[in-house]
């Protein structure tokens, strides 16, 4: 199963991502903002989803898989706040 280059790019992205999330449960922990558990698991697994995908790809390699999660996710994050902020109204 880890032969498979997908599937191994996809764990690495995920731990990434993973990281990504304890850092920002981390910050909202000490801004006393309330833990959402789905958004939590939407980031790992929108991580995962990265990985995966730039790992078969493109062929990086595992520290790359491990950023592109971490960095990922936090792109992913920083679009869905600014189309929140700032929605686009029509007529």
């Amino acid at each position: 199963m880890l032969e498979n280059p997908a599937v191994l790019f996809g764990i690495i992205g995920g731990l990434g991502g993973l990281l990504r999330a304890v850092v920002g449960v981390r910050k909202a922990m000490l801004q006393k903002r309330k833990f959402v558990l789905s958004y939590f698991l939407t980031t790992i697994v929108g991580a995962t989803f990265i990985g995966a995908i730039l790992g078969s790809v493109i062929g990086i390699n595992k520290a790359v898989a491990l950023f592109a999660g971490y960095a990922g996710t936090d792109l992913l994050e920083g679009l869905a706040k600014s189309f929140r902020i700032a929605p686009i109204k029509i007529g």
